[in-house]
């Protein structure tokens, strides 16, 4: 992959974002799909700290296509997602992470996670 951003390291807020994106897919994943959820793997040398989240087949390939999507951001100042002009997920897969985001923010929050608040206003 000799990506203009797969080269450049990443900052420590696409970190954080892809940290929540793959929290949230987690906890969505373990409400939602019961059996067969293991550590994310295939993530990129620079992500390998997110394996510790599990999740089944179908939420993983998800993960990694929402964290390819936004490795490959073309713009330079990355906005989140939900505010951004360009929509670069294929048709489907921006309802999917509405409603992971959407279900995942509020039962976190449920469980305290007040720090998450921010980012699921904003």
């Amino acid at each position: 992959m000799s990506d203009k951003n797969q080269q450049q390291p990443l900052t420590r807020k696409e970190r954080k974002d892809l940290k929540v994106l793959a929290l949230f897919t987690s906890v969505y994943c373990k409400a939602h799909h019961q059996a067969g959820r293991s550590p994310i793997e295939n993530l990129p040398p620079e992500l390998s700290h997110l394996s510790g989240y599990r999740c089944c087949t179908e939420c993983t390939e998800f993960l990694l296509y929402a964290i390819e999507r936004r490795l490959k951001c073309p713009l330079d100042e990355k906005p989140s997602c939900k505010h951004c002009t360009i929509h670069c997920y294929r048709p489907g897969h921006r309802e999917k992470v509405r409603e992971i985001m959407r279900f995942s923010g509020k039962a976190l929050i449920r469980k305290g996670r007040l720090d998450l608040l921010w980012h699921y206003f904003f």
